[in-house]
């Protein structure tokens, strides 16, 4: 890492990290490979305790500052509330990791607009709010970093757990990240994407036909499912100050399985 003094450190910023008080989610992993790299973070989740506990969890483990926050980030009156609490608690916010989303496998025949909306509100519509709220202030300071969840499925087409709206919305924040990296960076802040592979959570656990399963992890080259770390881990890279010329990407983490 470039230590000129003129680089931004972690330890002088906030990491939020939303949907994160799932134990076994890609956004509790992402909380822990934040705070070990030095950022303070933010958890906001609508499970208050969970995001607590989660919060508890990473001030511990790592001796950052953290505040756990219940937040339902499709209502912009919660986002408003919950980015006061952490402007009030927390350092300065530089990194905003969008991870809060819900899947469905839902056939596009038999999907309902009522569940179309929900899917897009969660995942797209949460990812806009929270974002609306954080980027001016990363802006102004010229510093910051925003990451996207989005999935193999919004690539691929689904095929893998979700359906056809989940892949859509999926895709729609990948255009998002894209277009926001143009308009950001001249300000200093970066907006890049993850795209998960088969990766086991507990949106994934028990939910997925065991031999279906096992087909899909012989398709792939590396012969397993991925952790919840392999993708904190890239998400803590593109999340770091020394990352500040990588913009506008998406890495997939799928252990080669779809290598085009």
């Amino acid at each position: 890492m470039n230590t000129d003094r003129n680089t931004p450190v972690a330890a002088a910023f906030t990491a939020i990290v939303t949907g994160a008080g799932s134990v076994r989610g890609i956004g509790r992993a992402t909380a822990h490979a934040l705070a070990a790299d030095g950022y303070h973070i933010a958890v906001l989740d609508l499970d208050k305790d969970a995001a607590e506990h989660a919060a508890e969890e990473v001030a511990r483990a790592h001796g950052v500052q953290a505040s756990g926050i219940a937040a339902d980030v499709t209502d912009p009156d919660a986002v408003e509330a919950a980015m006061a609490t952490v402007e009030a608690a927390l350092p300065p916010v530089g990194v905003l990791v969008n991870n809060a989303g819900i899947t469905s496998p839902t056939r596009f025949l038999d999907v309902s607009a009522e569940e179309w909306d929900r899917i897009f509100d969660v995942n797209v519509r949460g990812s806009f709010l929270v974002t609306r709220r954080v980027a001016p202030g990363m802006a102004e300071r010229g510093f910051g970093r925003i990451i996207h969840l989005s999935s193999v499925s919004a690539e691929r087409g689904g095929g893998v757990f979700g359906g056809v709206a989940y892949s859509a919305a999926k895709a729609a924040l990948l255009g998002f990240s894209r277009a926001l990296a143009r308009e950001l960076g001249p300000s200093g802040v970066t907006v890049n994407s993850v795209a998960p592979g088969l990766i086991d959570t507990d949106i994934t656990a028990g939910k997925l036909d065991p031999v279906r399963k096992a087909d899909m992890v012989e398709d792939i080259p590396m012969r397993r499912a991925g952790s919840v770390t392999d993708v904190a881990d890239v998400i803590a890279f593109l999340a770091r100050p020394a990352s500040g010329y990588l913009t506008g990407v998406t890495y997939d983490i799928n252990g080669g399985s779809h290598i085009h």
